[in-house]
């Protein structure tokens, strides 16, 4: 890598597997310092900053629980602590509700499940960590939406996806205007993404639909989406804030339905 990211400071949360971890490491290797967050177990999130540091990076793990704003604000001044400032904030952290035992829950305790993780995380977090920003005259900011909240879709998990990823991707806008000019906010907004998910539980309908709606007829990977954050976070995107770069091979429209 060209080290476009070189010495900078990165906070990427929800970084212990999936999107998350590939954003890490694509940060790490172009010369950011990243601190690696994880909800509950760290176990995983101290292999990632393993990995971070092997790329010849700084890594430190922290713990926190983004449904709870004190533990938050806790989070961000621990944050904030360990090298003296934030360069860049990563809001990737988000609800799982597609699998394990969350996948069995009835649909509004989900959609609380993925508001309160999801949007009000990424709320709390940028408003304090932005305000922090401001006060030192830099900083870049970059949330995680959703391509097909601005399309739709349907079924249950279309309506809970477009609803919180739809307010994060609303709120990029505003928090873009609020800490402008010093302070760059945007969004990326993924499409069919091979995570757990896609890779383990995704039946044959899921799989031949996810290629069928990308122009580039393929899924994305966690990589697709990390290189995106890596170019909003750098300054090669100096000129860009209050925008959302949708990663999804190009969106065609599904032909068929499912109430899925």
């Amino acid at each position: 890598m060209n080290g476009e990211l070189k010495n900078l400071t990165a906070v990427v949360t929800g970084s212990s597997r999936g999107i998350g971890r590939a954003i890490a490491l694509r940060l790490a290797a172009a010369g950011a310092h990243v601190l690696v967050h994880a909800n509950r177990s760290t176990v995983k999130a101290n292999e990632v900053a393993e990995e971070v540091r092997m790329l010849g990076s700084e890594a430190t793990v922290c713990q926190c629980n983004l449904q709870d704003e004190l533990a938050i604000q806790q989070f961000v001044g621990d944050a904030h602590a360990w090298r003296g400032g934030i360069d860049i904030w990563v809001n990737n952290a988000g609800f799982d509700a597609l699998t394990g035992e969350a996948s069995e829950l009835p649909f509004e305790q989900k959609l609380q499940q993925l508001w309160q993780t999801d949007v009000m995380g990424t709320i709390h977090c940028s408003r304090l960590v932005g305000r922090r920003m401001k006060e030192a005259g830099r900083g870049s900011i970059v949330n995680v939406g959703w391509d097909q909240a601005l399309h739709g879709m349907e079924g249950d998990s279309g309506e809970m996806f477009a609803t919180s990823k739809g307010a994060i991707m609303a709120f990029t806008s505003s928090l873009a205007k609020s800490l402008a000019p010093s302070v760059r906010v945007n969004c990326v907004a993924p499409g069919w993404i091979k995570t757990e998910w896609g890779a383990e539980h995704a039946s044959e309908y899921w799989e031949q639909r996810a290629i069928r709606e990308s122009l580039r007829g393929r899924w994305g990977t966690p990589e697709d989406v990390a290189h995106a954050v890596c170019f909003l976070a750098s300054p090669a995107s100096d000129f860009i804030t209050g925008h959302c770069l949708p990663v999804n091979g190009g969106f065609r429209n599904a032909t068929s339905r499912d109430d899925g």
